[in-house]
């Protein structure tokens, strides 16, 4: 696409996605009432004020000299905004609300550099860029804009744990009415997967962790045709799942014990019964729900049921291969994701019962491989042969390559419509219960 557009064209559709993404933070701030906004709702990560700085920040120090060629007018709160906190086991952010400047001081900031960037790039050309080619305007620009779609997603996060009465609330959209599904396994063949980006593929942005694309041969195994849901993995509780010492690996069960986890982060008992916390309001358990646990919680399931999580290239062979060999773009084929083929790029903020959205199926008949929640593997996060980090952001990927992270696949239904792409990797630590996560089974 951007090697047939012209500079202008480019400029005006990537400036109309930043703001587009801008609408979509600016949308979460909106939905917290103001006296709340230095609450820290999940005890690894920043205030919420931060983040209404922090995406500013990013773009204002990532454009300001190799686009705008301008000088900074607040380095103090271009430094106080410019990084966030990867969640930890340990070492907890102890700032007080005292020590982060007032809401009209960062509001003030916003506007700033709003303004300038938009002055600036009305003005920036395609041509002007530095002397390696990943430092393009575009390239930035995407950059700028899914950093921006990526907190959109994570800032969701957060807001959930926030107090309902700490909202402004929102009405919930009808829930699907689907019919009950029968968990079962689907074969897959052996076959080839491919993961990755290529650099040829110089229309398609990615990040540093997406190169270089390869191919791997995947042996035959069994994948779940749905993710697991809420009334199976409440069975897994019933049968003693988070007492029971051989399900979990000991840094696992080290978490577990010390931080007394007994259950799903999104779950609440009240009165005898499981309750399931929404964004906006606590419902009665919706059992065909996709459950959404950590990667110990999900690697302790798949134990007790006698399987085990997929890695990612069995992912990628379920969602995208073929029985005739070829890969797909998406699971369903090459049609653009759309509301009719799962539940993401902000639609919903819950999800919805498995299998509600049949022509989103894999050609092996996988259900709801993207969107509606990401999937773990069982792969440690990692670069793939021929990585290169960007100049521009060295530490993106590189600082996770830990083996502390686990690469998770699909998308939530919070994830941004161009993040959907195949070759996109996420990845969390194995103890961090809040993010929109959920998983599958495999079997060899």
């Amino acid at each position: 696409m951007l090697a047939t557009q012209s500079g202008v064209e480019v400029r005006q559709e990537l400036l109309a996605r930043l703001h587009q993404a801008r609408l979509q933070t600016d949308k979460l701030f909106d939905q917290v009432k103001p006296e709340f906004l230095y609450e820290r709702p999940i005890p690894e990560r920043h205030r919420i004020v931060f983040y209404v700085g922090h995406v500013e920040a990013f773009d204002w120090n990532l454009l300001r000299e190799r686009i705008l060629r301008r000088s900074t007018f607040h380095s103090e709160l271009d430094n106080l905004f410019a990084f966030g906190i990867d969640p930890v086991d340990g070492g907890l952010p102890s700032d007080q609300p005292s020590d982060w400047p007032s809401l009209a001081e960062v509001h003030e900031y916003v506007g700033q550099v709003r303004r300038a960037i938009d002055g600036g790039l009305t003005g920036a050309t395609r041509s002007e860029r530095s002397a390696e080619e990943e430092s393009s305007p575009s390239q930035l620009l995407n950059v700028a804009i899914e950093h921006r779609l990526m907190h959109a997603e994570t800032l969701a996060y957060m807001l959930h744990q926030l107090p309902h009465n700490n909202k402004v609330r929102k009405p919930r959209l009808t829930d699907l009415v689907v019919p009950p599904v029968t968990p079962g396994m689907v074969e897959i063949p052996s076959g080839m997967a491919t993961l990755g980006l290529s650099r040829c593929q110089t229309a398609m942005f990615g990040w540093d962790n997406e190169y270089e694309a390869h191919t791997t041969a995947v042996p035959a195994f069994s994948i779940d045709q749905y993710e697991v849901t809420n009334r199976e993995y409440l069975q897994f509780m019933n049968a003693g799942g988070y007492e029971n010492r051989a399900l979990w690996n000991d840094a696992d069960w080290t978490w577990k014990t010390r931080q007394n986890i007994s259950h799903p982060v999104f779950w609440r008992r009240a009165n005898g019964d499981w309750h399931y916390r929404t964004m906006f309001e606590d419902v009665p358990l919706p059992l065909d729900w996709p459950v959404y646990v950590s990667h110990a919680e999900a690697g302790a399931y798949a134990r007790w049921a006698g399987k085990e999580l997929p890695t990612e290239a069995q992912w990628h062979r379920a969602a995208y291969g073929t029985p005739e060999g070829h890969e797909r773009q998406y699971p369903w084929g090459a049609e653009a994701p759309n509301p009719r083929l799962g539940n993401f790029d902000f639609e919903r903020w819950d999800p919805t019962p498995v299998g509600a959205f049949p022509e989103g199926q894999s050609a092996f008949g996988v259900a709801d491989l993207i969107g509606n929640g990401w999937e773990w593997t069982v792969t440690p996060f990692g670069p793939f042969s021929g990585f290169e980090p960007f100049s521009f952001y060295p530490g993106y990927s590189a600082n996770f390559f830990d083996g502390q992270h686990y690469v998770m696949k699909g998308g939530s239904t919070r994830t941004a419509a161009c993040m959907l792409r195949r070759s996109f990797r996420n990845w969390f630590q194995p103890h961090y219960q809040y993010v929109y996560a959920g998983f599958r089974c495999v079997r060899k």
